[in-house]
């Protein structure tokens, strides 16, 4: 009878390669879900901030402290992201404290106080927001389509973070000059470029 051994071996080695294959693809399916998901929910609480601010619902320094809460959220991202993946504890964690973000714009929107949406300073903050909510929008879709990889979409997330920040500390008296505006629009301009040469280098994710 023929030995049947060498073939079963070759048989037993390709199933354990497509095994391995699919186990791979799925875990990458996984993180870029993960991340997507991450980048769009601080792009919807972009969202409600500049909502509020429109409407009057917040003032531009309530609208301030949110950046400063969103800016802690971009950094545990970034660093959660510095390795190439996001642990199911990091997820947790990010999740965490984008409720508590969700939470404080809910309350912020319906405490009573009412803003000035026609205000220089509201017009200013809520110009710097429609900013944040395109940079998030435009990392969001590098992961999804596969133009930035996960430490990429980290470091971008990383100076979304300085931006927020920035917000935070020129509107937290409630007013923000023009000349705040402009170095925030500086450091915007700075991350909008960072988004674009990290989508063009040529990385594409594994």
């Amino acid at each position: 009878m023929p030995n049947n051994r060498p073939r079963t071996l070759r048989t037993t080695l390709l199933i354990g390669a497509g095994l391995a294959a699919a186990l791979t693809t799925g875990i990458a399916a996984a993180q870029t879900a993960a991340i997507t998901h991450d980048v769009q929910r601080d792009a919807n609480q972009q969202q409600r901030i500049e909502n509020g601010l429109q409407s009057g619902s917040l003032t531009t320094r309530e609208a301030a402290s949110l950046e400063k809460q969103t800016a802690k959220v971009d950094r545990m991202e970034a660093n959660a992201m510095k390795n190439g993946s996001v642990s199911p504890r990091e997820q947790a964690s990010i999740q965490r404290a984008e409720n508590r973000v969700s939470q404080d714009i809910s309350r912020d929107t319906h405490n009573g106080r009412i803003g000035n949406p026609d205000s220089a300073s509201s017009q200013r903050m809520q110009a710097d927001v429609q900013r944040n909510i395109n940079q998030q929008q435009r990392i969001r879709n590098g992961v999804q389509n596969g133009s930035l990889t996960n430490r990429e979409a980290g470091s971008l997330e990383r100076g979304q973070a300085h931006v927020d920040n920035r917000e935070a500390r020129v509107g937290r008296n409630g007013h923000i000059s023009q000349g705040e505006q402009g170095s925030i629009a500086r450091t915007e301009n700075r991350s909008s470029g960072n988004i674009y040469r990290e989508k063009h280098n040529g990385h594409r994710r594994g």
